[in-house]
């Protein structure tokens, strides 16, 4: 007998899970003191009925929709012109990890004097922020992947430079979490697939980071169990409300877990979907197994847990190579770059950012722009002999 749907939880906010928990969002609301909500969302949910019906139970609510696939920095001005012309009191993010990370740095620059990228995710540039001009969030995630919802932090391209930017500051964290299954339902199997395996990266890389945090080494340990098991039900057969909301747990266990870092996957991600416009997860999905081959050696000691963890047998690090090798090609994940548009253009351009994006300081690795240059190539290739 399965465990029971719904649940509450407080680490690291306040998350209302279970199906049909939408429905509470008028109390999410005012537990927040937010009357007038601006709920800001992708250009693909703009009508969507789901959206629709959240305006609807706020009273007061507006509606932003125009946050592209990767949020740029023009989003949010935009964004922040509709807060302040509807004299907006606090946001409700809803949707992907774009419309999450968008809603979010709303909120954060709603009340700020400096621009945007005085807050970049670099030493402790976040205590410039002036912490009561946060708007309060209210964040409802619609895919299981990048566990935005429950992070401190947007992702936003600097258009000038073409490169993914962190804003982060300990506030932007959503106060009340609305992870309700039933709206992740209609969500393609392709999408499904590569916002899961996102999900997936986000717990390896952070258990795999350098430093001792036990708390996210076991949450990261049973996203990747959790995972395993119920991402081939959740792409299989979409209308699975318990694949869905063990998918939906996992991801929120993900973002939790990756407090302790990231590594070279997000690292390459990043400037390669700056530059190509490619979905996040889906990059990352692709990268993964070209970053385990290069951190082999680093890694190897992480193995024996995670293989015991997933129920593998034979040679820890073999084996997990293979069922992640396996585990890609069920779900339908491209082996490499080239089949989603990313060319050989600039690979010392993505090297270069790769290794001075924030999230190569928890590679498990010490690697080198040339490092990230290489593994670039070869992703695009498909050529898996990396060598170290």
């Amino acid at each position: 007998m399965s465990a029971p749907l719904k649940a509450n939880w407080n680490y690291p906010t306040t998350v209302w899970a279970g199906p049909g928990r939408i429905a509470e969002l008028p109390a999410a609301c005012a537990l927040l003191g937010i009357r007038r909500p601006l709920l800001v969302t992708d250009e693909g949910l703009a009508h969507a009925p789901m959206v629709q019906r959240a305006c609807g139970l706020v009273p007061g609510a507006g509606l932003f929709a125009r946050v592209r696939g990767n949020p740029v920095a023009a989003n949010i001005e935009d964004g922040l012109t509709a807060y302040r012309a509807g004299g907006h009191d606090g946001v409700i993010a809803f949707g992907g990890g774009s419309a999450l990370d968008a809603g979010k740095v709303i909120a954060f620059m709603s009340g700020q004097s400096r621009p945007l990228w005085d807050f970049e995710d670099v030493d402790d540039w976040w205590r410039r922020a002036d912490r009561a001009g946060i708007a309060p969030i209210v964040a409802v995630p619609t895919t299981a992947g990048t566990g935005s919802e429950v992070g401190r932090a947007g992702v936003v391209i600097n258009e000038s430079t073409h490169q993914k930017k962190i804003i982060f500051h300990p506030q932007m964290m959503p106060g009340v979490v609305i992870s309700d299954p039933e709206l992740t339902v209609g969500l393609p199997p392709a999408i499904t697939a590569a916002t899961g395996i996102d999900a997936f990266v986000h717990c390896f890389e952070a258990f795999c980071a350098p430093g001792f945090h036990p708390l996210a080494d076991g949450i990261a340990l049973e996203g990747m169990r959790l995972i395993q098991s119920y991402l081939p039900r959740a792409c299989e057969n979409g209308k699975d409300i318990e694949a869905r909301s063990r998918m939906l747990a996992a991801a929120s266990m993900g973002a939790t877990a990756f407090q302790k870092g990231l590594g070279g996957v997000h690292a390459i991600a990043h400037p390669v979907g700056a530059h190509f416009n490619t979905h996040h997860g889906l990059t990352n999905a692709v990268l993964l197994p070209y970053v385990i081959v290069h951190n082999q050696p680093a890694i190897e000691s992480h193995l024996p847990v995670i293989a015991r963890t997933l129920n593998l047998s034979g040679e820890p690090f073999d084996a997990f190579f293979e069922w992640v090798l396996a585990f890609r090609k069920r779900l339908g994940i491209a082996h490499t770059l080239a089949e989603i548009g990313v060319t050989l253009r600039n690979p010392d351009t993505i090297g270069h950012e790769a290794a001075l994006d924030p999230s190569a300081a928890g590679n498990p690795r010490p690697t080198t722009a040339a490092d990230y240059a290489r593994i670039f190539r070869s992703a695009v290739k498909g050529d898996l002999a990396l060598g170290s």
